[in-house]
C-alpha cells in the first residue's frame, strides 16, 4: 500500500506514474488525509515540513518512509526501477533522506501548473483506497 499526500499535485502525479509502472498491480494507493491513513495513524506524515510518502508492506506490516520508501518502491516495481533503487541504496540513509526532503520541500514548485485535471481510469480507481 502506497500512502501519499493527497493534497499535493506532485505527489498525485507521482502516484499516477507508479500506477503506470506497476505492471504487476502490486500497489494500492491511499491518501494520507483519508480514513485508512487515520485508522493506521499515518495522517501526521502529510503535515511534516515537506510531507512524506509512506509504504506499508502488507505481507509483514513493515512501514517505510522517505528514502527507504523510494528504495522499497523501486524493488517492488522491478526492472529498471529496482536497479535504480539498488543504486540509490548505496548512499547512507542520511544522504537519501536529505535528497528526499529536498524534493519534498520543493514539491509544489516541481509539480508545475495545469489548467486540466487528469481523469483516472477505472483500473486506477479500483486500486485507490480512502
Amino acid at each position: 500500500m502506497l500512502f501519499f499526500d493527497g493534497d499535493c499535485a506532485f505527489c498525485s502525479k507521482s502516484v499516477r506514474r507508479v500506477y503506470l509502472l506497476d505492471a504487476k498491480g502490486a500497489f494500492e494507493f491511499a491518501p494520507l488525509q483519508g480514513v485508512l491513513a487515520a485508522k493506521l495513524n499515518l495522517r501526521n506524515y502529510a503535515e511534516k515540513g515537506g510531507g512524506s510518502m509512506v509504504i506499508l508492506r502488507e505481507s509483514d506490516g513493515v512501514m517505510f518512509t522517505r528514502g527507504d520508501a523510494i528504495i522499497e518502491l523501486g524493488k517492488a516495481l522491478g526492472g529498471v526501477c529496482a536497479a535504480l533503487a539498488c543504486a540509490f541504496s548505496i548512499f547512507p540513509r542520511c544522504a537519501r533522506d536529505w535528497a528526499y526532503d529536498l524534493v519534498a520541500r520543493n514539491r509544489h514548485k516541481l509539480a508545475g501548473k495545469s489548467n486540466q485535471c487528469a481523469m483516472p481510469d477505472k483500473d486506477f480507481m479500483a486500486r485507490m483506497r480512502n
